[in-house]
């Protein structure tokens, strides 16, 4: 099918596209909203300034827009926007994105695609944590840490690449602390450096990193592409 997939260039929707593509989906489009501050219900909002130069390395078109305020209402009134957009614009018959256990999320990407008669496509949905992140180290994904808001994460987590031996100690963590371990819950937030569907591989070349003593962002202020 010709599908969009909603992207915030972090590890799920990132993967989303990446099983979809493995299911013999053509992915027409990507699409991004920037909401206004992290308190966004529906949408990514650490470095998502960026996503274009993540579009440009996956070479797919990129559709995206702004959230003008904070309410779920303002936010699902710009979603249905840029999905009209992106189907009048790419003919697609559906949406992917990468929820993985969040029913809130599903159930409002869903009705809007009910809206415009599309399909809606979940292809991490009920995905075990621990075989999820252990799929994304083995199929080659480079992801980097960019925010974390969770007891047991702290400043150190901010900028490091989940490798093998990061998510053992991931793990450890979660176990102690209770978090989810795929951070579908915000605990942290991801940005995907390369992948198998990326044709230049993302390079972080200045960031800055911002900690209160309980939470922290990296900011990624200078972003470039390096061929693999």
């Amino acid at each position: 099918m010709r599908l969009g997939c909603l992207f915030s260039g972090g590890k799920d929707s990132t993967y989303a596209i990446y099983e979809s593509m493995r299911c013999g989906h053509e992915i027409r489009c990507l699409l991004t909203l920037f909401p206004p501050s992290n308190e966004s219900q529906l949408f990514h909002f650490p470095n998502i300034g960026i996503t274009p130069m993540v579009a440009e390395a996956m070479r797919v078109p990129h559709l995206v827009s702004s959230v003008k305020g904070i309410d779920l209402c303002c936010e699902l009134k710009a979603l249905e926007s840029l999905v009209k957009q992106a189907k009048a614009k790419y003919d697609i018959e559906g949406i992917v994105h990468g929820g993985i256990s969040s029913r809130f999320q599903n159930s409002n990407f869903g009705t809007c695609c009910n809206k415009y008669g599309l399909s809606i496509f979940s292809p991490l949905w009920n995905r075990p944590a621990i075989k999820f992140m252990k799929e994304l180290i083995s199929n080659g994904f480079k992801t980097l840490i960019t925010s974390v808001s969770a007891m047991g994460l702290d400043r150190y987590w901010l900028g490091k690449i989940i490798d093998e031996k990061a998510l053992d100690k991931l793990i450890e963590l979660s176990d102690r602390n209770h978090f989810n371990l795929n951070f579908e819950g915000g605990e942290a937030e991801t940005l995907v450096l390369d992948s198998p569907i990326h044709h230049n591989m993302i390079d972080i070349m200045e960031s800055q990193i911002e900690w209160d003593g309980q939470r922290g962002i990296l900011t990624i202020t200078r972003v470039g592409l390096r061929p693999k």
